[in-house]
C-alpha cells in the first residue's frame, strides 16, 4: 500500500472522529457541558495537546499529553458522546497507557470524568477494566500527583477511582456517588434527588471533594492552578521566584488579641496573599491549604478557633491526616498553625475520637518532609503533641501569650487545687490567681522556649520572614527511617 493513496482515508477518519456525532454533541451542549476535547483544550496551554490513540474512538475516552504553564501533564477525558463515556477494556487500555507514560516521565495525571458507568455489554471484562484502572491509580499514588475533575456522572466503581486521586474537583454538572438516587430512594422509602445525594456541595461535605466550582470552565481552571502549584513528581521540587518580599512585615498581626479566622493569617503569610483552600466545606475546625512562601510550595494545616469550640474533631483530624500524608509523599513542607484546646469533648464512646487523634499523630510524626509549627494561641493536649511537638516538627515558633499545656489553665487548677479552692474566702478570686500563676509558671510559651521545646517566641509581624528563613535552612533536610515496607496507620 502506498502512503499517498491511504493518507486521505486516515485524514477522513480522524476528521470524523474529531467532529463527533452532531446530535449527541448538541445534547451535551444543551446540558451545559463541554465536549471532551474542549475540556482538554481549556486545561492545557494553547496548541500543546498531543492526542494518543485517536483512531480508537469507540473506547469513549480521549487521552494524551500537553503542557500546563509550560510543564508536561498527562490527561484523559471521558467522552459522554461516545456510548456515554462508558468504561470497557479499550477504555481502560487507553487510560493505562497515559498512566504508564506519566510514571516513566514523572508528570502529573489529570482525569476529566464524565461516564455512564461500566460498558454492560462487556460483562466481567468491564468490571476488570475498572479494576485495572484502579490498580494503576493506586500504584501511581505518591509517585505523581493525580487530579480528578468530575464534570458529569461518576457513579459506582468510578467514584472510588475519583476518590483515589490526590484531589477531586467538581463542577455543578458533576455527580459523585456509589448508589444512585433510585437505589437510595428505594432503600430509604422516600425521594432523594441527585443534588442532595451526589452533587458538589454534598461531596464537599462528605469529604470526598476538595474543591467545587459552578461551571466546567471554573473547575478546569482550578485543576490548572493545582497542577501549576504542585511538584511534577515525588523527586521534583517546586522552587520558583517570587516578587513578594519574604521579609514583608505583617504589622496587622501584632494587633491580634485572639485569632478569629486563621485563613487571614495563612493569606498574610503566603506569597501575594494567595492560598488554595482545600475541603473548605468539610470539617471546618481544621483548615488545609496550599500556598507559596518565597516561591516554594508549602502545605498549611491550621486550627480554626471559631469552629467546634476550637477543638479537633474526628473529621478534622482525618482531613489533616490525609493532607499531611500527601505533602509528605511529595516532600512538600508543612506549616502547622496551632490554636486549639485539644480534642473535642464528647459523651459518646471515645474509640473513634481516639483513633482519629492517633491518625493525626501518626501522619505528622511519621512524615519525613520539612515541618514547621507556629503556635498562634492555645496548644493544648493532642493539639500540641500532634501538631507542634518536637516529634512532629523540625522547628517550633510561638507568638507571645501562647498557651502550651496538657490541659487548659482552668482545668489544671480544677484538678490540682480543688481542696484549696474549697477553703478559700473568695473561691472565684483565688481561682483567677491560680490560673494566672499556672499560665506564668507552667503553660506560657516563654517557659517552653526556656526548656527548648519552642525555638523562639516571635513577633507576629515577623512571622513570614522567620518561616521563610526556616524553610530555606531546612531545604537540605535528610532523614533516614528504619527499614520497613510501610507503617500501619491506625485507620
Amino acid at each position: 500500500m502506498k502512503v499517498e493513496r491511504n493518507l486521505p482515508i486516515v485524514r477522513e477518519r480522524k476528521l470524523a472522529i474529531l467532529k463527533g456525532d452532531a446530535e449527541l454533541c448538541e445534547q451535551q451542549k444543551k446540558a451545559g457541558k463541554l465536549l471532551a476535547r474542549e475540556r482538554i483544550a481549556l486545561l492545557l496551554d494553547a496548541a500543546s495537546f498531543v492526542e494518543l490513540d485517536v483512531l480508537n474512538a469507540d473506547a469513549g475516552v480521549v487521552t494524551g499529553y500537553g503542557l500546563v504553564d509550560g510543564n508536561p501533564v498527562y490527561v484523559y477525558a471521558q467522552d459522554f458522546t461516545v456510548k456515554g463515556g462508558s468504561v470497557g477494556m479499550d477504555h481502560a487500555r487507553k487510560v493505562q497507557k497515559v498512566m504508564d507514560l506519566a510514571e516513566k516521565t514523572g508528570a502529573p495525571v489529570v482525569a476529566l470524568l464524565d461516564t455512564a458507568g461500566a460498558r454492560l455489554d462487556e460483562g466481567i471484562d468491564a468490571m476488570n477494566a475498572y479494576a485495572l484502572m484502579a490498580g494503576r491509580a493506586s500504584s501511581l499514588s505518591g509517585v505523581v500527583p493525580q487530579i480528578a475533575v468530575v464534570l458529569g456522572q461518576c457513579g459506582g466503581i468510578a467514584s472510588a477511582i475519583a476518590g483515589m486521586s490526590d484531589f477531586t474537583i467538581m463542577s455543578k454538572n458533576g455527580a459523585l456517588f456509589v448508589n444512585g438516587p433510585q437505589v437510595v430512594s428505594a432503600a430509604a422509602g422516600k425521594e432523594i434527588d441527585m443534588q442532595a445525594l451526589a452533587a458538589g456541595e454534598a461531596s464537599m461535605k462528605s469529604g470526598v471533594a476538595q474543591l467545587v466550582a459552578d461551571t466546567d470552565e471554573e473547575a478546569i481552571a482550578l485543576a490548572r492552578k493545582l497542577a501549576g502549584i504542585l511538584p511534577a513528581n515525588n523527586l521534583d521540587e517546586v522552587i520558583g521566584e517570587s516578587l513578594d518580599d519574604v521579609n514583608r512585615e505583617l504589622t496587622d498581626l501584632n494587633a491580634i488579641d485572639a485569632v478569629e479566622d486563621v485563613r487571614g493569617i495563612l493569606r498574610a503569610i503566603a506569597d501575594d496573599n494567595d492560598i488554595v483552600e482545600l475541603s473548605e466545606g468539610f470539617a471546618a475546625s481544621m483548615v488545609t491549604a496550599l500556598g507559596k512562601i518565597g516561591g516554594s510550595t508549602v502545605g498549611f494545616i491550621a486550627n480554626q478557633p471559631g469552629k467546634d469550640e476550637g477543638r479537633i474533631t474526628v473529621y478534622g483530624a482525618k482531613k489533616a491526616s490525609r493532607f499531611a500524608s500527601f505533602c509528605d509523599a511529595f516532600s512538600i513542607p508543612v506549616v502547622t498553625v496551632v490554636d486549639s484546646m485539644g480534642m473535642k469533648v464528647s459523651t459518646a464512646p471515645q474509640g473513634e475520637l481516639a483513633r482519629a487523634g492517633a491518625q493525626l499523630m501518626y501522619a505528622l510524626t511519621d512524615a519525613s518532609n520539612v515541618r514547621i509549627a507556629l503556635i498562634a494561641g492555645n496548644a493544648v493536649g493532642m493539639a500540641y503533641a500532634a501538631m507542634a511537638s518536637r516529634a512532629s516538627s523540625d522547628m517550633v515558633y510561638a507568638w507571645p501569650g501562647a498557651v502550651i499545656s496538657a490541659v487548659t489553665p482552668k482545668i489544671a487548677v480544677q484538678l490540682n487545687c480543688a481542696e484549696e479552692l474549697k477553703v478559700a474566702d473568695d473561691p472565684a478570686a483565688r481561682r483567677a490567681e491560680l490560673e494566672e500563676q499556672y499560665m506564668a509558671d507552667v503553660a506560657d510559651g516563654v517557659n517552653a522556649a526556656r526548656k527548648g521545646y519552642v525555638d523562639d517566641v516571635i513577633e507576629p509581624a515577623q512571622t513570614r520572614q522567620i518561616l521563610a528563613a526556616a524553610l530555606e535552612m531546612l531545604s537540605g533536610k535528610r532523614e533516614t527511617k528504619p527499614a520497613k515496607k510501610h507503617g500501619n496507620m491506625p485507620l
